[in-house]
């Protein structure tokens, strides 16, 4: 498997399909209220850079860093039911971290969900820490939240 992470326009339409996929699963899996996922307009915006995981084409998982002054903030971690399993997502983590500490931000924060539980593996396996809300989120009763410091 060849993959390229590079950086892709949330409008791109492969990109949007992931997207769209991924905001879907978390409609289903959780509360309105306890869903933070970026809609396009947000992903566009210039503090935050979504990268792609790209095979001959198709794009196979998405990521997002979302920069907030002192820390970055994981976003859009998605990867399409088909290639789950081969790395894709700890490869997007790990470019997050690299453009995180080539800025020189020192800590990385994420939210994810309780019912997702292949994610929060993979985070605390990346070395991420539970901690409390941040930023403008709030304590709710299915929202974990992680920090790393690089």
């Amino acid at each position: 498997m060849s993959v390229t992470i590079r950086p892709v326009s949330p409008r791109d339409p492969r990109a949007e399909a992931l997207l769209l996929e991924s905001h879907a699963l978390m409609d289903a899996l959780f509360p309105p209220e306890e869903n933070y996922h970026l809609d396009l307009d947000a992903l566009c915006a210039p503090a935050v850079t979504l990268f792609g995981a790209d095979e001959n084409g198709v794009l196979l998982g998405c990521a997002a860093i979302a920069r907030h002054g002192d820390y970055a903030e994981v976003k859009s971690m998605f990867v399409s039911p088909e290639a789950r399993g081969l790395g894709l997502a700890r490869k997007l983590l790990e470019q997050l971290e690299t453009v995180a500490r080539d800025e020189g931000i020192a800590q990385l924060r994420l939210e994810t969900g309780d019912k997702l539980p292949a994610a929060v593996a993979l985070y605390e396996s990346a070395g991420f820490a539970l901690c409390g809300p941040f930023g403008g989120y709030v304590e709710n009763s299915s929202s974990l939240f992680y920090e790393k410091t690089l």
